[in-house]
C-alpha cells in the first residue's frame, strides 16, 4: 500500500513538473514567468510566502503581489536578506534556509516577515542572459528531501527559459542566416550582400531618425491606474454617545434601515442602578420637604430648612434628568434611512468605546463616489475636474466615468504597508450607479505630454532613484 501511494505521489509530482515546463515555454516575457515562479510553484511543494531575486536586479516578484513596492519595507528587508546569502551561499543545490546564516538584525526580524521554515532555491546563470537567481519559499512545515529535489529540477527549468526570454533570438537568427550565406557565396554574391547590408542600414538609420523625431512632436494623454472601490457620498457617521461597552448590535452590515430603527444598544446596568437609587432619594426628599412644610406653619425652625430641602431637591432632580438622558441615550437608532455600513458585529459586541469614537455608518446605497489610491510612484500633476474611468472587477468592460474631485496633499499608509494618496472622483453617469463597496481599478487621465516623455517617465525616475540624483 506504502508502495502504492509512493509511486502515486512520484506521478503526480512529474506532472506538475511537466505542467510547469510547459507554462514557462508559454510565457510571453519576464514578467509572466517570474509571476509563474512565485505562484505556481506550489503546484509542487506548498508553501505559504515565496519571493524571487535576480542578481543585479533586486526583487523581482512576490507571490500575491501583481507589482512589488521598491521602497517597502518587506521588499527592502528581503534584498537585504538576498544579498547576505547571495555573498555567503553559493549553491547551487537548495538550501534549507537557518537563522544562523542570517546576520543579527535580519535574523531578529524573520519572524515579523515570514513563516519559520524557509528554503533556498538557487537558478544558475546561463550563459550571458541571466545572471542567476534565489526563489525563496517559506511555510510553517519542514522541507522535504524529495521535496527539495524536485525544486532542484524545477529551478534549472525557470532559468534556461528566462535566458531564452532575455534573449533577442530573432537578431541571431538573421545573423546566423546573413553569415551562412556570406561563407557559402561566391565573390560576387559577397559583394551584392555587403551592399544590400549598406543599404539596408542607412535605411533602418533613416526611419529610426524619423520616428525619434516624432516622439518630440506627437502629443499623447498622460494616464496612470490605481486601486480604486465605490465608496458612499456624504455618509451619516454614528458614533458613540456616551462611555461605556456595547451589549448588543442589533443590525447586520449591508443591512437597510429605516429612520429612528435601532442600531447597537450599550450596557445600561450601572446607568439604570444608578438611576433607580436618584429616584429613591428624590421620592425621600420630597417627602421631607412635604413634611417640613406643614411643621413650618408652627414651627419657624422648620421654615428656614425648606429653602435648603428646595435646593437638594433640585439638584436631585438634574442628576435624576442626566441619568434618564444617558440612559436613552444607551439604545442608538437611525438619524436617516440607508445601509449600514460597519465590520464584524461580533468585534463590537462587548467592547469598551469611549464619546464621539466612530462604530458605524448608514449611507444610501445609490449615493456613491469613486475613492482610489494613488502611488507616489504615479503622482503626476491632476487638475480637478479630470477624468477617471473605473473598471470594476465585477463588470470591466463597461467603465464609470467620473471627474476628479480633489487629492490629498500626503501620501498615508495602507494595510499592506504602502504608501499613496486619497483620490476621490465624483460619477457623471446619470444612470443607477452599482452598489457600495465594488472594488476595480481606476484610470486617471492627466495632461497631453509628448511621446516621448510618456516612453521615458519610468525608466528615468527609475534611473534616478537609483543613482541618488
Amino acid at each position: 500500500m506504502n508502495h502504492a501511494k509512493q509511486i502515486q505521489f512520484e506521478a503526480q509530482a512529474l506532472a506538475s513538473l511537466i505542467g510547469l515546463a510547459r507554462r514557462t515555454r508559454e510565457a510571453r516575457n519576464i514578467a509572466e514567468l517570474n509571476f509563474v515562479a512565485v505562484n505556481e510553484t506550489h503546484a509542487l511543494a506548498p508553501y505559504r510566502q515565496a519571493a524571487l531575486w535576480i542578481n543585479g536586479e533586486g526583487v523581482g516578484a512576490l507571490s500575491g503581489v501583481v507589482t512589488p513596492e521598491a521602497n517597502a519595507p518587506y521588499v527592502l528587508w528581503l534584498d537585504k536578506v538576498f544579498r547576505h546569502l547571495h555573498q555567503t551561499i553559493p549553491g547551487p543545490e537548495p538550501r534549507i534556509l537557518k537563522t544562523g546564516d542570517l546576520p543579527g538584525a535580519e535574523r531578529d526580524q524573520w519572524n515579523d516577515w515570514l513563516p519559520p521554515y524557509g528554503l533556498l532555491l538557487f537558478l544558475p546563470a546561463v550563459h550571458d542572459d541571466f545572471s542567476g537567481g534565489t526563489l525563496l519559499l517559506a511555510r510553517d512545515q519542514p522541507w522535504t528531501n524529495a521535496e527539495c529535489v524536485l525544486l532542484a529540477e524545477w529551478g534549472a527549468i525557470l532559468s534556461q527559459a528566462r535566458a531564452l526570454l532575455g534573449r533577442d533570438r530573432g537578431i541571431v537568427h538573421i545573423r546566423r542566416r546573413l553569415i551562412g550565406k556570406t561563407t557559402t557565396g561566391t565573390g560576387r554574391g559577397i559583394s551584392s550582400l555587403a551592399a544590400k547590408m549598406r543599404r539596408l542600414s542607412t535605411s533602418w538609420r533613416l526611419w529610426l531618425s524619423i520616428v525619434l523625431i516624432s516622439t518630440v512632436f506627437v502629443r499623447v494623454p498622460l494616464s496612470v491606474l490605481a486601486p480604486a472601490e465605490l465608496v458612499p457620498l456624504r455618509p451619516t457617521i454614528i458614533r458613540a454617545p456616551l462611555d461605556g461597552v456595547i451589549d448588543s448590535v442589533l443590525v447586520t452590515p449591508n443591512q437597510r434601515v429605516a429612520q429612528h430603527d435601532a442600531l447597537f444598544e450599550f450596557d445600561r446596568t450601572n446607568l439604570q442602578n444608578r438611576l433607580q437609587v436618584a429616584d429613591r432619594s428624590l421620592a425621600t426628599l420630597q417627602a421631607e420637604y412635604r413634611q417640613k412644610a406643614q411643621q413650618a406653619l408652627y414651627e419657624q425652625t422648620s421654615k428656614t430648612q425648606l429653602a435648603v430641602l428646595q435646593g437638594e431637591i433640585a439638584e436631585k432632580q438634574a442628576e435624576v434628568s442626566y441619568l434618564r438622558e444617558l440612559n436613552a441615550r444607551g439604545l442608538v437608532s437611525s438619524p436617516r434611512d440607508g445601509l449600514v455600513l460597519f465590520g464584524d458585529p461580533n468585534e463590537w459586541v462587548g467592547r469598551p468605546v469611549v464619546t464621539g469614537e466612530r462604530v458605524m455608518m448608514v449611507a444610501d446605497e445609490h449615493a456613491v463616489e469613486v475613492e482610489a489610491w494613488l502611488s507616489p510612484a504615479d503622482a503626476i500633476p491632476l487638475e480637478q475636474g479630470a477624468e477617471v474611468k473605473l473598471y470594476l472587477n465585477a463588470d470591466p468592460l463597461q467603465p464609470l466615468v467620473a471627474m476628479l474631485s480633489y487629492i490629498a496633499h500626503e501620501a498615508i499608509e495602507r494595510p499592506d504597508g504602502h504608501y499613496a494618496y486619497r483620490v476621490r472622483a465624483n460619477l457623471t453617469d446619470s444612470g443607477q450607479p452599482p452598489r457600495v463597496g465594488l472594488k476595480g481599478t481606476a484610470r486617471v487621465q492627466g495632461d497631453d505630454v509628448s511621446l516621448a516623455y510618456w516612453i521615458l517617465r519610468r525608466p528615468l525616475a527609475a534611473a534616478r532613484a537609483w543613482l541618488g540624483l
